[in-house]
């Protein structure tokens, strides 16, 4: 008997939606909140919204609105969303020694937003080691500081959370009510936080090659293609971002002015790292000027590398689109990166993508703005901090009313599933080509 299955396309964004719709109905137990009071609807759904899409936004204050049980759900989401709702339950099918049919690895390969379908299995496997020892090394560290400061139990509760959120580029801590403002002064949180940040949004297949390659021994080493343009591309956004942070707000005094030059350079750095989907502060965002949150704005829709945890249009999709405007440029018949041609078919899902991505926040700031009153400025700040699951706000969000949180729930939504959705919806599928081919029109652009 033949099953019915709902397609890919629907189904992804449909087992997020699942995700967020639980998560809010738990948060709005009385046992969710340290008060026992019943949180409201829209705050619930803000928060679980904002959890299973990885992005850190709040109107309420973590840490103390809600208590361990109701923390212990948005761990939970935060874990789940960033590693995607149907990776998590391909492991649990796994866990519970189901089996996998071949229309659950399609799905789990278009979930991951892979061409994989050999070793997919082995791959879902490794990716939740991988996590779990990260995850648990970034813990223990954070114990180390965190343990001392806020005793035994909490302070390894605040470590599990921290460690989990940074990987997952999610931006939420149980701390205080000022994310890693009162924590800057912590070489270790701050190093930390960073790392954690970074190995979650460099993305998977580059994990393993690097570990791969590096099994083999520094003499053969023989990285891909993939993994050596996002560890450059990485690198220059780490670097020119921290670089034009530290020229930006070099003299303002509620950010970094009043520092001396090593402590100006390390939070120059984190503002860097954290504009990439992190969501972590250790500034007040509402201080930065205007030039820094300009700037601040690219890195953030830019985001962090595919098959990871960060958000974005990703590093590798903004590259392709900006190379395929230079080899029209330059008159290349084809795009090459490392000697290596980039599909037709690759470089069109790279245009839809930032076009969508672009047409969205547009259309976001215009809503927000008409809602809220907002000045340009914090209202495309909110957003794209929203459509890249980045989570940085200068103050906004907690002072939204109804439809501007209902703007933002959208945005995050929509920034958590929106590019795979994209990816999939242009992606060539068996049967879908086009059979005619028709003569060659005259068009005139530019």
């Amino acid at each position: 008997m033949k099953q019915n299955r709902m397609s890919p396309i629907r189904l992804i964004p449909f087992s997020f939606l699942a995700a967020i719709l639980i998560g809010a109905l738990l948060l709005m137990l009385p046992i969710s909140t340290a008060d026992g009071e019943v949180t409201d609807p829209m705050t619930a759904l803000f928060t679980s919204t904002t959890s299973v899409c990885v992005t850190g936004l709040v109107v309420v204050d973590t840490y103390s609105h809600w208590s361990f049980f109701g923390q212990l759900v948005i761990l939970v989401l935060i874990q789940t969303g960033g590693l995607g709702v149907i990776t998590v339950v391909s492991l649990l099918m796994l866990a519970g020694k189901k089996k996998l049919y071949l229309g659950d690895r399609m799905l789990l390969s278009d979930a991951l937003n892979i061409d994989k379908k050999k070793g997919l299995l082995s791959f879902v496997r490794r990716i939740f080691r991988g996590v779990l020892i990260v995850e648990g090394i970034g813990a223990f560290l954070f114990a180390l500081e965190f343990v001392p400061r806020l005793g035994l139990w909490k302070g390894i509760w605040a470590s599990v959370f921290q460690s989990v959120s940074a990987f997952c580029n999610a931006g939420m801590d149980v701390v205080g009510p000022d994310s890693m403002i009162s924590l800057r002064g912590s070489p270790l949180i701050m190093g930390v936080t960073m790392a954690l940040i970074v190995l979650g949004g460099l993305g998977f297949v580059v994990w393993f090659d690097l570990i791969d390659t590096l099994k083999k021994g520094f003499r053969r080493i023989r990285l891909s293609e993939h993994t050596k343009l996002v560890l450059i591309l990485t690198g220059l956004l780490i670097l020119g971002g921290t670089l034009f942070i530290l020229a930006s707000e070099f003299n303002n005094p509620a950010t970094i002015g009043n520092m001396d030059l090593p402590h100006k350079i390390e939070n120059s750095l984190f503002q860097s790292i954290t504009f990439r989907t992190a969501g972590f502060a250790s500034v007040p965002q509402d201080k930065l000027n205007d030039l820094t949150c300009m700037g601040g704005t690219v890195l953030m829709f830019i985001g962090g590398s595919p098959v990871g945890t960060a958000g974005g249009v990703k590093t590798v999709t903004a590259f392709l689109f900006l190379l395929n405007a230079l080899s029209y440029i330059t008159r290349r018949k084809e795009n090459v990166i490392f000697g290596k041609a980039v599909s037709g078919e690759l470089m069109r899902k790279s245009a839809a993508i930032f076009f969508f991505s672009m047409i969205s926040i547009f259309i976001m700031t215009g809503l927000l703005i008409a809602a809220e009153g907002l000045s340009q400025t914090d209202a495309f700040y909110e957003v794209v901090s929203a459509l890249g699951t980045v989570g940085l706000s200068r103050g906004i969000t907690p002072t939204l009313g109804f439809v501007g949180q209902l703007v933002i729930i959208v945005s995050m939504y929509f920034g958590r599933i929106g590019p795979i959705s994209i990816a999939i919806l242009v992606a060539r599928e068996k049967g879908t080509d086009n059979s005619i081919t028709h003569a060659k029109g005259k068009f005139y652009v530019g």
